[in-house]
């Protein structure tokens, strides 16, 4: 099917939401409103794009009807005016084109991220420290609300783990990505000759599960309470106020202790559960799909080495796009837009060029 031919299905389909939502039986029943309603938002910015794309074609029309009609004057009118169309038509399609692309239908929850040191002893954890501080500051920026709901620090000021969850809307679209090995080459502040070490921390970003989309039963689940405890194993809370939960059928561990309040810890330990789950599934279902995910960004095996951090020479590169950024300094301290950028950008050409093939 070419393009024309399925943007003229889609407005079909466009016509007939549009004829149903002003239907008195269907205003009547507010459930199948609601859900028309979003059908017909979803379509809205493609239909709007594809009618300016007929008005474009339409006048690129009668300007070549015009550039041949004999008169030198309305001739070079027509040309010019031609002239000026063809970007515009050209962007248009480009716009359409992204608007066809499948949308990922968790891009606008919120997230839970979970970072932990990997290989490299204390210098990881604070390496993990220095990650969990960058996407702190990002979402700063992006005024989203972040809540911490467990972590293990060291006591050198490190993090062995940190699990923390970001609200807002659009996170996971932006965050996505960032799944996977961080390496980090730096000069560590105990190493008194100057060598550069490299380690790792391992980061895991969660779109955050609604009731409806994983089950949970709680017959499934055992759940201990033990005290909080800080660096060092110094004890922050003299109640069994840490929670811990452990999903029998999948062998899934959450725990919770940022909070004093048990009932609390546990509200947080489960939102983490379920994020978990969700994130199983989710990638059980990209594994089966894994054909149509070859070249795509995606959000990547956890296992794999997507970045490297180089502080000697303020350099980071992204190693799925080959993306090398000497500002390490600014990303730090949560200037992640242009990397956010690239990585989405290079995700939506491998989608539209699987939409083409």
């Amino acid at each position: 099917m070419n393009l024309a031919k399925k943007l003229e299905e889609i407005e079909r389909t466009y016509q007939a939401l549009e004829a149903k939502l002003g239907d008195p039986e269907v205003v009547s029943r507010p459930q199948e409103l609601q859900q028309l309603a979003k059908r017909h938002a979803d379509l809205e910015d493609l239909m709007v794009a594809w009618r300016e794309y007929q008005d474009l074609a339409k006048r690129r029309e009668d300007a070549r009807e015009l550039a041949s009609s004999g008169d030198p004057e309305m001739d070079a009118l027509a040309r010019e005016e031609l002239e000026e169309l063809e970007p515009l038509l050209e962007s248009k399609e480009e716009r359409i084109h992204f608007l066809l692309l499948p949308k990922d239908p968790n891009d606008e929850k919120s997230v839970i991220v979970e970072i932990r040191g990997g290989a490299g002893g204390d210098e990881a954890a604070l390496f993990a420290g220095t990650l969990y501080r960058m996407y702190s500051r990002y979402a700063e920026r992006e005024r989203w609300k972040v809540e911490l709901m467990d972590i293990h620090e060291t006591e050198i000021g490190g993090i062995k783990e940190v699990v923390f969850r970001i609200d807002g809307k659009g996170v996971y679209s932006r965050l996505k990505y960032e799944s996977g090995v961080h390496r980090v080459q730096r000069v560590p502040v105990t190493e008194s000759s100057g060598r550069i070490h490299t380690s790792t921390a391992t980061v895991a970003v969660l779109p955050e599960a609604e009731d409806v989309d994983v089950e949970v039963r709680t017959e499934d689940l055992r759940i201990d309470t033990y005290r909080s405890s800080g660096a060092g194993g110094q004890h922050v809370n003299m109640t069994d106020s840490a929670v811990r939960i452990t999903h029998i059928p999948s062998g899934i561990v959450v725990s919770c202790q940022d909070e004093r309040s048990q009932i609390k810890n546990r509200a947080k330990a489960m939102k983490f559960l379920r994020a978990k789950l969700y994130d199983a599934e989710l990638r059980r279902a990209q594994e089966e799909q894994a054909a149509e995910r070859k070249g795509q960004v995606g959000t990547g095996d956890r296992s794999e080495r997507i970045r490297t951090y180089n502080f000697p020479q303020n350099r980071v590169t992204d190693h799925r796009i080959g993306l090398t950024l000497y500002k390490l300094d600014q990303m730090l301290e949560g200037d992640l837009y242009e990397m956010v950028d690239g990585l989405t950008m290079a995700d939506q050409t491998a989608k539209l060029q699987g939409l083409e093939d």
